[in-house]
């Protein structure tokens, strides 16, 4: 899907962990997007916003955004200023199995529950912050004996760390869609299983057809129909993981058509619901 109002899957996560130290003078800049895993993102020096589902994080140097996997973001880059950042891609099932019961990633669940995405850091739990970047940063630069382990162990110590930053109150400001968006927002996820319509949704907040489309697009990026299609795509993968039939899954998901299930589901994905089943 090439147009601006798509959403696409961005990326796969083929290990337990990807870490990225990125500097350069303009990013890449991706079209909204989301992930089969979880993404942390700690920005270094630059410009750069943040927009997250329904929310808009100006990020400042040494804040964290937790983007949780199926999250539909997007990064606004000020390629006037050099970006570095630190960006880690996670595979929560790998951390689960590896430490059952320790809930290394539930700071990414909490921070979707709440809807605040960006924590900061500060004092001494900056520094410690700081110092478990520097140290793995060392240890994947080193080649002796042990080094992928260790790499490993730190980047443990890392989300430990993450993990306590989120029990505190999350970084602001933040800057929050429009009212009458957010409501809209919320509607479509409590009733993207049945049919909805533009002008259902546009009487909800007492706006004619033609000025909501107009409206939702100018705020959210997307169109309507696109979101609630991608809301359904999401619900339906994650109801197929569970293992619930695909068949059961598109009409669980407001899907009366099986074929145009698969279809729209194939080219979201890039894979067909039997495959993300198996």
């Amino acid at each position: 899907m090439k147009e601006r109002s798509g959403v696409n899957r961005a990326g796969y996560l083929r290990e337990s962990y990807h870490y990225f130290h990125l500097r350069d003078s303009a990013g890449q800049e991706l079209d909204y997007h989301f992930h089969e895993f979880d993404k942390l993102v700690i920005l270094l020096s630059g410009r750069v916003d943040y927009l997250v589902e329904d929310r808009s994080y100006p990020l400042e140097p040494w804040t964290v955004l937790l983007v949780r996997h199926h999250a539909i973001h997007k990064a606004l880059i000020d390629r006037t200023e050099p970006y570095e950042r630190i960006i880690l891609y996670l595979d929560r099932r790998y951390f689960d199995r590896v430490m059952p019961g320790a809930g290394l990633l539930d700071s990414f669940d909490e921070a979707d529950r709440r809807g605040a995405h960006l924590l900061r850091a500060s004092g001494e739990q900056l520094r410690e912050l700081q110092e478990a970047i520097a140290a793995y940063e060392r240890a994947a630069a080193d080649t002796r004996f042990g080094a992928e382990a260790m790499c490993e162990t730190l980047i443990i110590q890392l989300l430990i760390h993450v993990s306590r930053l989120s029990e505190a109150e999350p970084a602001g400001p933040e800057r929050s869609a429009d009212p009458k968006i957010q409501q809209v927002l919320s509607y479509i996820n409590e009733h993207f299983s049945r049919e909805l319509t533009v002008e259902e949704l546009a009487a909800l907040v007492y706006m004619s057809r033609y000025h909501f489309m107009r409206y939702f697009k100018a705020q959210t990026g997307m169109t309507v129909h696109a979101c609630i299609k991608q809301k359904r795509l999401v619900h339906a993968a994650r109801l197929i993981r569970e293992g619930v039939s695909a068949v059961k899954a598109a009409e669980m998901s407001g899907y009366n058509d099986y074929s145009a299930f698969h279809r729209a589901f194939k080219a979201a994905f890039g894979i067909s619901p039997g495959k993300i089943m198996k």
